[in-house]
C-alpha cells in the first residue's frame, strides 16, 4: 500500500503528530485553567479570611494617632509610676515641618506614598525581590508610611504579634485612615510619633536632643540621618555606630537624589560631612513624671529587662502593670540613702536589696544602689559575682541534709580541725575556735562554718547542686564543697530560695510584670506558677533553726531580731584573700556583708559592701556588718505593719521534741542521728545530743557574749590565720588571691546577669570568711 501510495507513511505521522501537540496542548490548557482556578480560590479564601480579620480591628481615632507613643508603667495599685519617652517629646504640626525632611522620608520609606491609598502591592512584591538579592544590612519592609503609622498607634510590636491577623488588621486600618487623613497629616503623624533612640519620640524632640536645634535649622546631611533612623534607631545612633549612622544617611541622600527631591551633586556634597558634625555633647535631663523616678530605678531597669525578654518593643505605647509596692520602695530607698538611719560610713559603700512575695514569686521592691541619681544605673541587686557568704549555708549545705538525708534538727556534727581533701588548706571559724562536737541547730544559729563543710560533703555535692538548681540557680561551672560557705548568687535569686522555706518547701520564679496592655488592648497576664521543691518538713525544720539566728543570744543575726514578729533569717560575710587589700587591715574586715530574712509575707535579701574593696578603706568593720541586718530589720518592720503575724504550722510529718526549754525537730520515722562518714559516728539520742552540746556551749559562752567588744583582740590570731592560708570561712593559697583580683577586675561590667557567675568560685569561697 505504501509503495502505490507513498505519501500516507508522511500523512499518517503529520497526523500523530498533530494528535500529540494537540493532546499537549490540552493538558497545558487543563494545567492553566487549574491553576488559574487554584489561585482565584486562595484569592476568594483569602478575602474572606482578610474580611474576618478585618472586622475585629480594633479601633483607631485621632487621639491614638496623634498621641505620645510612651510606655506607661504601673505599680501594684494601678498608679503610672513611669512613661518611658512621653517626657522627651515636642509635637510639631505639619506647616512646621520642612519639605526638605519629609521629601527625605518619602524618598527612604515609601518612594510611592503619594500615589497608594494605605497599602501598596507593587511596594510589597519589590520588596521581597530586593530582600532576596539584598544583604541583611539592607532588608526592607513591604509596609507603606500609613501601615507604619497604624503599627505604631494601635499594635503592640513584639515579634510574638506578627501574625497574619495583624498584617490584615494593619492593612485595612491603614485604608481607612488614608480615607480619613490627607497625605500631610499622615506624614506629621509618623514624624512626631515615631522612636528616635535615647528615649526620645518624634523628630523635632530628635533635632533638640542631636543637634541642639529644631528641624527648621537642620542642615541637608542632618535631615537626612534622622530621617533615616528610625529604621533602627539604635544601631543608627550617631554616637555609638557613627559608621553605620553614615552608611544609613548616605542611603537616604542617594535615594532623595533618585527620586527628585534634591540633585545628585548636592548629595554627594553632603556625604562629604562628618556624620558627628554639629553633634551636641550634653543633653538636657528628663523631667521625671508621676513619681521621682530616682526610687524605682533599679526596679525600672529591671521591668524593662523583662519585658524585652517576653519579646516587646518598650516603644510601643503599651501598659504595664508591675508588682511594685511604691511604698514599700520608697522606705527601701530611705534607708540606703540616709546615712543616719542605719550607719553607712561613707556615700561609697553600696547596697543590693530584692523583697519578693514568697506565696507568689512576685518582687514588691527592688534597689540597686545608694547616692547615684543615674538613671539605669548599675543594679547590684541582681549582680552574681559576689559571694552570699554563710547565707548559702541554708541552701547548698543543711536544706539538702534534711531533705535527702533526713537529718533532725539536733542532728550531731562535729566542729573539730578539718582541712579540705586533697589539699593543706584548713578551715577556720571568726574565733578561730572549735566547738566539739554540736547540734547542727546550734551551728546554724552561730554560723559555724566547719560543720556547715562537714555537712555539704556528707550531702554530696552533685546532690546539692541540685537541690541549689530547684531553687532557680544554675551555674556555669561545677561547684564544690567550698561553695558551701559562699555562693555567687544575687539577692534576687537568693530572696526567691529563702521564700521556699518560707512558703512550704514552693518555689516561685521571681518576675516584676503582672499584666501586660497592648495598644490593640489585648491584655497579656504574668503570673510564676509555684513548684514543690522540698517537703514541708524540711521547709519548717529549716525555718525554726533559722529563727534562732535572730532570736537567740548566740545567734549571729540578733541585729535584726524584731520583737514580735515570726520570722527567720540568716548572716553572711566574707573575707578578705591573702595579700589582696591595697593596705593594712584591721583586725576584723569583711568585703561582702549579707542578710537575708523572710516571714510568712515577705523574703527580703539585702548585700552591702564596695564596688572596688581592695581600694584602701573600702572594707566592713565589724560593726558595718551590722548594717544589711539593720536595713531588714527596719524595712520588715515597716512593711508588716497591717499585714496578719502568724507562725508556720508544724506539718503533719514532724515531730517535736522538747528539754531544757530547747523545741527539736525530726521527720517521723528518722528520730536517730544519721550516720557521719567523716568521724564514723552511728548515732544517738536527742539527750545525748543535748549533754554533748552542753560542754561546748558553756565553753564557747563568755567569748561569744563578748565578740563584738574584743573583736579587736583577736588582731594578732586573724593576721597569723591569714598569713598561713586560713580565714573564718576556711583557708586560702595563693592562686585564689589571684582569681579574686581577677574577677574584681571586671565587677561593674557584670550587672544584671541572671546566671550566676561561678567564674573561680572553689578558689575564692576558699579564701573568705562567712559568718
Amino acid at each position: 500500500m505504501s509503495q502505490n501510495n507513498p505519501n500516507l507513511g508522511s500523512r499518517v505521522q503529520r497526523n500523530q503528530k498533530k494528535y500529540k501537540s494537540s493532546k499537549r496542548a490540552s493538558w497545558i490548557k487543563k494545567v492553566i485553567v487549574g491553576g488559574l482556578g487554584f489561585i482565584s480560590l486562595l484569592i476568594v479564601l483569602g478575602s474572606i479570611v482578610f474580611v474576618f480579620y478585618a472586622s475585629t480591628a480594633p479601633d483607631i481615632s485621632y487621639q491614638s494617632l496623634s498621641s505620645d507613643n510612651s510606655t506607661k508603667i504601673y505599680d501594684n495599685k494601678g498608679h503610672v509610676i513611669s512613661r518611658l519617652g512621653v517626657q522627651d517629646r515636642d509635637y510639631i504640626k505639619s506647616n512646621k515641618i520642612p519639605s526638605e525632611l519629609k521629601n527625605a522620608i518619602v524618598s527612604i520609606e515609601d518612594r510611592r506614598f503619594y500615589k497608594h491609598h494605605g497599602v501598596d502591592p507593587i511596594r510589597i512584591l519589590g520588596a521581597s525581590l530586593s530582600n532576596i538579592t539584598s544583604g541583611s544590612l539592607n532588608l526592607q519592609g513591604g509596609s507603606t508610611l500609613t501601615q507604619q503609622l497604624v503599627k505604631l498607634s494601635v499594635f503592640s510590636t513584639a515579634a510574638s504579634d506578627r501574625t497574619f491577623k495583624r498584617k490584615a488588621q494593619e492593612a485595612w486600618l491603614a485604608l481607612k485612615v488614608e480615607k480619613t487623613y490627607s497625605k500631610q497629616q499622615i506624614l506629621e503623624f509618623y514624624i512626631n510619633k515615631v522612636y528616635m533612640g535615647n528615649n526620645v519620640y518624634g523628630m523635632e524632640t530628635a533635632s533638640e536632643y542631636y543637634f541642639g536645634k529644631s528641624l527648621s535649622k537642620l542642615t541637608l546631611a542632618q535631615t537626612a540621618l534622622l530621617a533615616g533612623m528610625p529604621q533602627s534607631p539604635s544601631y543608627y545612633n550617631p554616637y555609638i555606630y557613627p559608621k553605620y549612622a553614615q552608611q544609613r544617611r548616605d542611603e537616604v541622600l542617594n535615594a532623595m537624589a533618585s527620586y527628585g527631591a534634591i540633585t545628585q551633586s548636592q548629595a554627594n556634597a553632603a556625604k562629604k560631612t562628618s556624620v558627628k558634625t554639629g553633634l551636641v555633647s550634653s543633653h538636657k535631663s528628663s523631667s521625671f513624671s508621676s513619681v521621682n523616678e530616682k526610687y524605682i530605678d533599679a526596679y525600672l531597669k529591671q521591668v524593662i529587662q523583662e519585658l524585652k525578654a517576653e519579646g516587646y518593643n518598650t516603644q510601643s505605647g503599651l501598659k504595664v502593670y508591675t508588682n511594685l509596692d511604691l511604698s514599700a520602695q520608697k522606705k527601701l530607698y530611705d534607708l540606703a540613702n540616709n546615712d543616719d538611719a542605719v550607719g553607712f560610713p561613707n556615700s561609697t559603700m553600696q547596697i543590693g536589696a530584692t523583697l519578693v512575695n514568697p506565696k507568689t514569686g512576685a518582687v514588691n521592691a527592688m534597689i540597686g544602689s545608694r547616692k547615684s541619681d543615674i538613671q539605669f544605673g548599675l543594679n547590684r541587686a541582681v549582680q552574681t559575682d559576689r559571694s552570699s557568704g554563710s547565707t548559702a549555708k541554708p541552701l547548698m549545705d543543711y536544706g539538702p541534709a534534711i531533705e535527702y538525708l533526713n537529718y533532725p534538727t539536733y542532728q550531731l556534727v562535729h566542729d573539730t580541725p578539718y582541712t579540705y581533701g586533697g589539699t593543706s588548706i584548713s578551715l577556720k571559724d571568726f574565733d578561730n575556735k572549735y566547738q566539739g562536737t554540736i547540734s547542727m541547730h546550734k551551728a546554724l544559729v552561730e554560723s559555724r562554718n566547719i560543720p556547715a563543710i562537714r555537712t555539704l560533703e556528707n550531702v554530696g555535692v552533685s546532690k546539692a547542686t541540685s537541690f541549689l538548681n530547684s531553687l532557680g540557680m544554675t551555674f556555669s561551672s561545677d561547684l564544690s564543697l567550698q561553695n558551701g560557705i559562699g555562693l555567687y548568687i544575687s539577692t534576687e535569686q537568693e530572696a526567691a530560695a529563702y521564700s521556699a522555706f518560707a512558703n512550704n518547701g514552693v518555689y516561685h520564679k521571681p518576675y516584676l510584670i503582672s499584666r501586660v496592655v497592648t495598644p490593640d488592648k489585648v491584655s497579656h497576664d504574668f503570673t510564676s506558677e509555684g513548684t514543690q521543691v522540698m517537703s514541708p518538713a524540711t521547709a519548717f525544720m529549716m525555718t525554726s533553726m533559722l529563727k534562732g539566728v535572730m532570736n537567740s543570744a548566740n545567734g549571729s543575726g540578733t541585729a535584726a531580731y524584731i520583737p514580735g514578729l515570726y520570722q527567720a533569717g540568716k548572716t553572711g560575710t566574707t573575707q578578705y584573700p591573702d595579700n589582696t587589700y591595697n593596705g593594712v587591715l584591721p583586725a576584723y574586715a569583711a568585703m561582702d556583708s549579707w542578710f537575708t530574712g523572710y516571714t510568712q509575707n515577705y523574703a527580703l535579701s539585702v548585700w552591702t559592701g564596695y564596688d572596688k574593696p581592695y581600694e584602701t578603706g573600702n572594707y566592713i568593720s565589724a560593726a558595718q556588718t551590722n548594717i544589711a541586718q539593720l536595713i531588714y530589720k527596719y524595712e520588715m518592720q515597716y512593711i508588716s505593719q497591717g499585714k496578719s503575724n502568724t507562725d508556720w504550722t508544724k506539718p503533719s510529718g514532724v515531730t517535736a521534741v522538747k528539754s531544757g526549754g530547747q523545741t527539736e525537730y525530726y521527720k517521723n520515722g528518722y528520730s536517730a542521728i544519721q550516720p557521719d562518714k567523716t568521724t564514723g559516728y552511728k548515732g544517738a539520742s536527742l539527750s545525748t545530743v543535748l549533754d554533748s552540746t552542753k560542754k561546748a556551749t558553756k565553753d564557747s559562752k563568755t567569748n561569744k557574749d563578748n565578740e563584738d567588744d574584743d573583736k579587736d583582740s583577736q588582731k594578732d590570731k586573724n593576721n597569723a590565720t591569714q598569713s598561713s592560708g586560713s580565714g573564718s570561712g576556711s583557708g586560702s593559697g595563693s592562686g585564689s588571691n589571684n582569681n579574686e583580683s581577677n574577677q574584681q577586675t571586671s565587677q561593674t561590667n557584670n550587672n544584671n546577669n541572671q546566671t550566676t557567675n561561678t567564674q573561680n568560685n572553689s578558689n575564692q569561697s576558699s579564701s573568705q570568711q562567712n559568718h
